[in-house]
């Protein structure tokens, strides 16, 4: 497995590649990661002939400082993992690399960028967008792969590919989870052990929900999680929403849409750090 820095170099291995006829495929991470991301990574490299890796903590996305200062840094860690999984590259660059001038491109595709995480994190989804089509231009992929944690990222990272007029496949992964239902995420390692104790009760209130949902309201569906969630001392959730599943819009019952899913954010801890998940009642 070779690591690249530098565009330039990472660019020429690419394009002997495509001499050889190989596929390529990106897995764009921002590092810290996890078994999850080996899944992506795995999925490549199984169906391309050469898997690139991004490891790339984007400033752009944070528009809390706060938070990009706490994101866990483990490359050398993140390298032996993409290796073990059979990669064939990491793209580890500087901001510098990918932002040689400021970005000052804005993207914006409502509804699916302005709800929920949109809402909650100006700029957040616009910062994904700037990165993701650096990443594109660079890597010039077969196919990307992301998983369905980031489940409103995807959405969003598909209307930047009709944007762009890519030729990118767009992939999407099963959520990993802990065998206590907790989806994998980098931000875990940062969770205290008891509130790492705490926090699978955010999937096992989703969870049950689905079967509640039979026979109750979208209204008492969504109280019922938010209020078992709340009830969970350590558990305090921004937002939880019960929406159709291409539009991302909140849904009044069950019968406005064929395909339903309900996302949450949830603060766990004292810090507190940001947990995102998503259930699917419908589709």
């Amino acid at each position: 497995m070779k690591v690249f820095n530098k565009i330039v170099d990472l660019q020429s291995e690419l394009d002997q590649c495509r001499k050889e006829g190989k596929e390529i495929g990106l897995v764009p991470t921002m590092g810290a990661l996890h078994e999850g991301h080996a899944s992506l990574v795995k999925r490549s490299v199984k169906e391309n002939g050469a898997t690139v890796v991004s490891v790339f903590l984007n400033p752009t996305q944070f528009n809390d400082k706060g938070d990009l200062d706490r994101y866990p840094r483990t490359l050398d860690a993140d390298c032996k993992l993409v290796e073990a999984c059979g990669a064939d590259y990491v793209f580890a660059p500087s901001v510098e690399e990918v932002y040689p001038t400021p970005d000052t491109r804005h993207f914006e595709f409502p509804p699916v960028s302005t709800v929920m995480e949109g809402a909650k994190r100006p700029g957040h989804f616009n910062g994904v967008c700037q990165v993701v089509s650096r990443l594109f231009d660079i890597v010039n992929p077969t196919r990307a792969y992301f998983g369905e944690k980031d489940w409103q990222q995807i959405a969003v990272i598909k209307q930047l590919v009709k944007f762009m007029g890519s030729s990118v496949k767009i992939v999407e992964c099963p959520i990993i989870r802990d065998e206590d239902g907790l989806a994998k995420s980098s931000r875990n390692t940062l969770l205290a052990a008891d509130e790492r104790a705490i926090a699978p009760a955010i999937f096992k209130a989703l969870k049950a929900s689905v079967e509640y949902a039979k026979d109750h309201s979208v209204k008492e569906t969504h109280d019922k999680v938010v209020n078992e969630i709340n009830a969970v001392d350590g558990l305090e959730v921004e937002y939880f929403q019960i929406v159709d599943g291409d539009s991302l819009q909140d849904v009044a019952s069950w019968d406005e849409s064929g395909y339903v899913v309900g996302c949450i954010t949830v603060y766990c801890g004292k810090t507190p750090i940001r947990l995102i998940d998503h259930i699917k009642y419908k589709g």
